[in-house]
């Protein structure tokens, strides 16, 4: 793995003003190559914004800064102008990528609003919408939640006790399912790592909160 010099870092904060970044613009760290992208905990914890790594259907690993955080929602910006919405921990809505997440419904009943008290086998049925291949899609989907072996998660040099919890999600309609993952911090209740899908079998994208948003 490759470490980005605190001075490219630097000049690439210099580039963005803050009121820049409060529109939405983020940084995205990259280097010449497929080696992921790696911080060093000093560089992460220095900056003011909340983070995270994000790693788009398998590919390089890449670092974005938080643009927006309102109405219980963040929203996510990388230079190249993909957008990822999330609340909760959860994806709710994507711009940008080959395939799409455009909504999910009924996210007041999702259990990830209460993680530290998701029941065994807990359910949430909502409606969503994405595209796969171009092409629209959309469905009822129902999901059961599962808990697996606690997990202690290292993140900017801090070890963070998880709760981890798989989530199956079926859309009868349509015979399709899917698997997302979520490690969920044993204190505060916040997500600080998933692997989720678009829809069924679109586009996996695998995220770390390095340093979550300020509640």
């Amino acid at each position: 793995m490759r470490h980005i010099p605190l001075l490219l870092l630097c000049l690439l904060l210099q580039a963005c003003s803050p009121s820049q970044l409060g529109l939405g613009e983020s940084i995205k760290l990259a280097v010449m190559g497929t080696d992921d992208v790696t911080l060093t905990n000093e560089q992460i914890q220095s900056l003011p914004y909340a983070s995270m790594y994000l790693r788009i259907d398998n590919g390089q690993r890449i670092f974005v800064v938080l643009g927006y955080d309102e109405n219980d929602q963040q929203k996510w910006v990388t230079r190249d102008k993909v957008m990822l919405v999330t609340q909760r921990g959860r994806l709710v809505k994507t711009l940008g990528l080959k395939d799409n997440l455009l909504q999910v419904n009924n996210l007041s009943q999702d259990p990830l609003a209460d993680a530290l008290h998701i029941q065994d086998g807990a359910r949430w049925t909502r409606t969503l919408s994405w595209t796969e291949n171009g092409q629209l899609r959309s469905g009822t989907a129902v999901s059961t939640f599962t808990r697996d072996k606690d997990a202690v998660l290292e993140l900017a040099g801090t070890k963070v006790a998880c709760r981890v919890y798989h989530e199956e999600v079926n859309i009868d309609a349509t015979g399709t399912s899917w698997e997302n993952t979520f490690w969920v911090d044993a204190l505060t209740g916040q997500v600080r790592q998933s692997r989720q899908m678009l829809g069924a079998d679109t586009l996996p994208l695998d995220i770390t909160i390095l340093k979550p948003a300020k509640s």
